[in-house]
């Protein structure tokens, strides 16, 4: 079954970082592009940043310079560190993975969804 558990949301005040994990279970995850995504209170979701198969990377203008996506095969894990946060980067940060080779920005294109991180940016 496959399964994706984020983690290391939390608390921050604006300025500070938060590294954001995403577990994989159940699959390989070089097999697959993988996404991070955010939803705020009242907003939509939106694409922050996503990874594809081979490793190349794609980032929301928005928080392009500030976050980087990154993956640990060895550990079938997918990363997010988040630096210079601001309030506006509050939400839940979800991962989501594709078997596609090219990832996006779209979430309707990704098949499974992890349960969610809360990431709150506040002084």
């Amino acid at each position: 079954q496959l399964q994706l558990v984020e983690s290391g949301g939390g608390l921050v005040q604006p300025g500070g970082s938060l590294r954001l994990s995403c577990v994989a279970s159940g699959f390989t995850l070089d097999d697959y592009a993988m996404g991070w995504f955010r939803q705020a209170p009242g907003k939509a979701r939106e694409g922050v940043s996503c990874i594809n198969s081979g490793g190349s990377s794609n980032y929301a203008d928005s928080v392009k310079s500030r976050f980087t996506i990154s993956r640990d095969n060895a550990k079938n894990t997918l990363y997010l560190q988040m630096n210079s946060l601001k309030p506006e980067d509050t939400g839940i940060y979800y991962c989501a993975a594709t078997s596609t080779y090219y990832c996006s920005g779209y979430g309707l294109e990704y098949d499974y969804w992890g349960q969610g991180t809360q990431v709150t940016v506040s002084s």
